[in-house]
């Protein structure tokens, strides 16, 4: 697949994902959407690959979908792709994501609105520019937020925080983001990506089958419900090794 919406790059073994529409501040399209999810397939296969950042071209991150293409209705060169809401990256890649073997940075250099925000949640780590914002404002458009957003955010805000964020569609600024629990750490717009590549580095250190397995044993700490299944649980991966 000939990627337009999306660009591929190499830092040692971390590979970054940038959504490549900056003269939109990067809003989804369908094509992007199954850009991203062709690219995370490839790479699960590839042993120089063991850390993904996931960032954006410009000045946005990604400012929701990009209502004008949508109102325009499919290019020629569109037509072979599946309709809004019915691509794979809004039926099943949140569950991909959240489980996929190798660590996921997202790396949130500007605007993040709509799925610019859910297409963050499931990945491991979120770290934004101190110039980013970060809004849902799925209320305001009349539809329920996707791409497993309603499991996610009451998991890394509390309920009562997601609930204030969705239910309003307010936008936060970066530091509000950070309190909230939408996101793990704010930086300087000139140290967010050296910092994402940096941590990516740290993780790249340690064996892509351990980190898989930890990422393993977390996510199912998340969802047990006592301390003893989660040790279970742990023995079981360490026999894994």
């Amino acid at each position: 697949m000939d990627y337009k919406d999306i660009q591929i790059s190499r830092q040692n073994t971390t590979t970054v994902i940038t959504l490549n529409r900056p003269e939109k501040l990067n809003a989804y399209t369908v094509r992007m959407g199954e850009e991203i999810v062709d690219a995370f397939e490839k790479l699960r296969g590839d042993d120089d690959c063991r850390v993904i950042i996931i960032t954006g071209a410009g000045r946005g991150f990604c400012a929701g979908v990009d209502l004008e293409k949508l109102k325009s209705g499919p290019t020629e060169e569109d037509r072979d792709l599946p309709p809004l809401g019915k691509e794979r990256l809004v039926q099943d890649f949140a569950d991909t994501l959240l489980n996929y073997p190798k660590p996921v940075i997202a790396a949130i250099n500007g605007a993040a609105i709509g799925v610019g925000v859910t297409l963050s949640l499931p990945c491991d780590i979120r770290i934004a520019s101190e110039t980013a914002k970060l809004g849902i404002p799925f209320a305001k458009l009349g539809i329920v937020p996707g791409l497993g957003s309603t499991w996610l955010l009451p998991r890394l805000m509390g309920p009562g925080r997601a609930k204030l964020l969705a239910l309003t569609g307010r936008t936060l600024t970066a530091p509000e983001a950070e309190q909230y629990g939408l996101v793990d750490c704010v930086v300087a717009a000139e140290s967010l990506l050296p910092t994402a590549l940096a941590i990516a580095e740290e993780m790249a250190q340690s064996k892509p089958a351990i980190l898989s397995l930890i990422k393993e044993a977390l996510n199912f700490g998340l969802g047990a419900t006592a301390i003893r299944e989660s040790m279970t649980f742990e023995h079981e991966q360490n026999a894994r090794r």
